[in-house]
Formats: structure tokens, C-alpha cells, sequence
């Protein structure tokens, strides 16, 4: 049944009474079921977190990922965070979309009624284009915003043929995807291994081109993230990677300071030497602006950093003035007011939700429109808007946390056991905090991802690849005298 529409009751149409109430239903404005879930998100949340710049358990409830749906790649890259037994399971459709259904059906349970989640594993592009679109609307029906994570070694008529149906008609009015570019990564077509950063730039465009392509020929919309591994010897290339890029069609930048996570065979550098403030500056030098990561905060900051703005012209603008206290009383009014709002729901309810919620409390109003002057002013005006245009662009750093860190931290805590080591007290901390979860049906647990990757990932692994092995190669047959 599409969002919206009513119920048919054996063919006859529905009573006045029953429209009025679905549509109060439809257009109310905070989702009392959502509103409880994000509630409880904050009370589980550990008190060093619990900041008035907090976004968990005030507007949502964190981001959710896939696991053990597709786990094997085509790429070979240094460092590889898929544990070695990865790819010897084979990408299966029906798995796939069972798992996944499965899975975003617990979330749905347990956490919110609506969340964003990733189609991630392996390669998402290994999966059919019919098993991939059904994935996506299996995690859609669990109320869930997709993206799907990718190389983005594909072609466009794979994505031509996931977007739409047997009978040519898209499936969807919009599609994410995380497209993931750095020089770690072996294996590209045309380029199977790159020396610098500046290399990909043209795989980078090609990817962002295909969706632009997608959306002029069949008004598909899209949001387009770019994920970049970040090694000691790559670091460096990060301005240069934002600046070259930053008008190739990105909504976002993410950049993962590298791990030893998954593959040992694969780590060849030491990743504990990246300082997340000197990665951090780059980023920033790379956006050509100070990107104000206290502004908002998803989680743990030791794990993640988010700075939300935009460009207008060549000039990056954060969406608070974090010196101005109008536009931080603005921020504490969005977050104690619109928690339960779902903003990502279709226009042609969001619309109507947001009315009465004008209507509700008109005090938010006011202070919208005073960001909204404010902001302007402080871009330049109307005619810097108009000249330059306004591109939407987050940075995110999401530092990922060491396997042999994360297992002991991890066992404590399921002992209900507080670590007294600085370091694993650390990890301990930022598990307690995080902000994207994975589920497992068969157990009911909910766990962090750094668990999911670092300490259940080779296990699950195993047992994948003993129910979905690899097509054995046949013998080449023996030559006759």
C-alpha cells in the first residue's frame, strides 16, 4: 500500500469519520511512535554525550547498516576492512533480500519507525539490478531511507536497470548511494591501481555523471556521497581531493581515517598514527573554510564529526553561526521541538505536517524566519545566492576503531564490566555512544558496527561461506593422445 492512501474496505468507500481520522493520522505533525523511540534513545545513551548539541535520542535515533547480505567484493584493496572469508561467499539474491528484510524488520521493531540505513557489505553492484532494487524497497517498506555503498565500477546501464521496472517505469522517485574513491582500492576498470588521488578524479565525475544522466532521462532525483579511506599515505591529498570535486555532483564528503580492522593481510601501514585533528584540518583546508563540528553532534565526537552547510559560489557556509547565540537558541529549538518530525516523508505530507505544526507552536516560526535573514546576510545577500547558487555539502569524519581494541572492550561490556585502561575505557565509551547499529534477528541484539566488523564479522563469515560457497571451477578437461 503506498504511503498515504487508504485502505479498501470491500470495495465500498471509506466513512467521512474514517477519512477525517486517517488524515489527521497522515498530516500529524510528531509521530508519537517515533517521538517514544527517540526518547529512549537518550536515556541509553552514556551521560558524556548527552550535550545540547546532541542529535541522538533529540531528532533520531542514529544510522543503521546491512551485514552478512552480500559480503564478497571484486575489489582487492589495502587496507580492507571484510574480514579474509568474505569472498568466499557468493553474492546471492534471495539471501540477500531475505536478510535484509529481516533485518530492517527488527530495526523497525526495536529502534523507530523510520531511519536511514546503508545497503552495505561487500559490493552492492555484485547483486543483480532486480535483487538490489528489491532490497531497496524491502528496506524502504521497514521505513527506512536507503544508500546503497558501492566502488562505483559500474555501468550505467546497471543502474539504468535497477532505477526501473520490467515495463520501463522508474521504481523509484529518488536513489542514494555512497560511491567510495581513494588510492587504497585495486582493481578499477581502467585504472586497476592508482599512484594519486588526482587519478580518480575522472571515475569520480563518471560516477556522479551516470545519475545526473539518470535523472534527466527519467526524473529520478538522487544524493550522491563520496567516501575516501584515509592512510598515511594518502592523507595529504585530501584538500585537493574537496576542492577538485566538490562541485562533481557530492551532497557529502566522508573520510575514514584507516583501522586494523578485517583482513590482517592487507594492513601494511600504522594506522594509529593519524591524529584526528591534523585529518580533520585538512578537511577543512580542503573546503576552504572552518567547519564547526560542535554545532551538531552524532554521537561520540572521538567518533564522529559533522559539519552541515553549504556552498554559495566557491565559499563554504555552515548552516549555524556558531558565535551567534540567536542561531544556537535556533539549534535548541530544532532539536527539543522537531524530534519525531519525520523530514524525509514526501512533500505532499511533509507539507501539511509542518502547517500545523506552524499552527501549533507559532513561536517556531518566528524563529525560522530570523535564521533564515540572518543567513542570507551572512552569505552576502539575495544577488551573492543568486550569482553563485547554493550546493548543499556535509563533511563527516567516522573514525572506525581497532579489532584487537574492540574485542576486549566489547567482551567487558557484555559482562557488564567498566574497564579501567584509558584506551579500552575509551572504546568502551564510544560503543556505549554509537550512532550506527547493526541487527541480528537470530539472537535479538542490536550491536555497533565496530563490533559487527572487528570482532563478528570472520565467524559469520565462515558460516556464510559454508551456505553460500563459491561455484567450484570445473576441471579443463584432459587431452587425448
Amino acid at each position: 500500500m503506498r504511503s498515504g492512501s487508504f485502505p479498501a474496505s470491500g470495495g465500498r468507500r471509506p466513512a467521512p469519520r474514517a477519512i477525517a481520522r486517517r488524515l489527521n493520522e497522515l498530516t500529524r505533525p510528531v509521530d508519537p511512535e517515533a517521538k517514544a523511540a527517540i526518547e529512549r534513545r537518550w536515556q541509553e545513551l552514556p551521560e558524556h554525550v548527552r550535550t545540547p548539541a546532541q542529535t541522538l535520542g533529540k531528532v533520531g535515533v542514529g544510522c543503521e547498516g546491512t551485514h552478512g547480505v552480500f559480503p564478497r567484493c571484486n575489489f582487492a584493496c589495502r587496507p580492507c576492512y571484510h574480514s579474509k572469508e568474505a569472498n568466499q561467499v557468493r553474492t546471492d539474491g534471495a539471501h540477500t533480500v531475505a536478510e535484509v528484510r529481516s533485518q530492517m524488520r527488527m530495526l523497525r521493531s526495536l529502534r523507530a519507525p523510520f531511519a536511514h540505513a546503508q545497503l552495505i557489505g561487500g559490493e552492492a553492484s555484485l547483486l543483480e539490478p532486480d535483487d538490489h532494487a528489491e532490497a531497496i524497497a524491502a528496506m524502504r517498506e521497514a521505513g527506512r531511507e536507503p544508500m546503497s555503498f558501492t566502488h562505483g565500477d559500474f555501468d550505467y546501464q546497471y543502474l539504468e536497470r535497477l532505477a526501473l521496472g520490467p515495463d520501463g517505469r522508474p521504481r523509484f522517485d529518488r536513489l542514494s548511494f555512497a560511491g567510495h574513491f581513494d588510492t587504497t582500492m585495486i582493481g578499477r576498470r581502467g585504472l586497476r591501481r592508482a599512484e594519486t588521488e588526482v587519478q580518480l578524479d575522472p571515475y569520480r565525475h563518471r560516477f556522479a555523471e551516470m545519475f545526473r544522466r539518470l535523472r534527466k532521462e527519467h526524473g529520478i532525483g538522487f544524493f550522491l556521497a563520496h567516501n575516501m579511506t584515509v592512510t598515511p599515505a594518502n592523507v595529504g591529498q585530501i584538500p585537493g581531493v574537496i576542492a577538485r570535486n566538490r562541485r562533481a555532483g557530492f551532497g557529502m564528503f566522508s573520510f575514514q581515517p584507516a583501522a586494523h580492522v578485517g583482513d590482517e593481510r592487507r594492513w601494511k601501514e600504522n594506522y594509529r598514527s593519524l591524529d584526528p585533528d591534523a585529518v580533520w584540518a585538512l578537511i577543512e583546508e580542503g573546503a576552504g573554510s572552518r567547519l564547526p563540528y560542535h554545532l551538531f553532534e552524532v554521537g561520540d565526537t572521538r567518533c564522529n564529526r559533522t559539519a552541515w552547510g553549504f556552498y554559495v559560489g566557491d565559499r563554504w557556509h555552515s548552516v549555524l553561526d556558531e558565535n551567534d547565540p540567536r542561531d544556537l537558541a535556533a539549534r535548541d529549538a530544532y532539536l527539543e521541538e522537531l524530534g519525531g518530525v519525520h523530514l524525509n516523508a514526501p512533500l505532499h505530507l511533509l507539507l501539511p505536517r509542518l502547517v500545523r505544526l506552524a499552527l501549533a507552536r507559532p513561536h517556531l516560526v518566528g524563529t525560522a524566519l530570523g535564521w533564515l535573514a540572518r543567513t542570507v546576510r551572512r552569505v552576502g545577500g539575495p544577488v551573492a545566492i543568486l550569482r553563485g547558487g547554493v550546493y548543499p555539502t556535509t563533511f563527516v569524519m567516522h573514525r572506525f576503531m581497532h579489532a584487537d581494541d574492540v574485542k576486549p572492550a566489547w567482551e567487558a561490556l557484555e559482562r557488564g564490566e567498566r574497564l579501567r585502561d584509558p584506551r579500552l575505557r575509551e572504546v568502551q565509551e564510544r560503543l556505549m555512544a554509537c550512532s550506527y547499529a547493526m541487527a541480528h534477528p537470530e539472537s535479538g541484539k542490536v550491536v555497533p558496527a565496530c563490533v559487527q566488523h572487528g570482532v563478528l564479522d570472520p565467524e559469520e563469515n565462515r558460516l556464510l561461506a559454508e551456505l553460500l560457497p563459491l561455484p567450484r571451477r570445473k576441471a579443463a578437461p584432459a587431452e587425448t593422445a
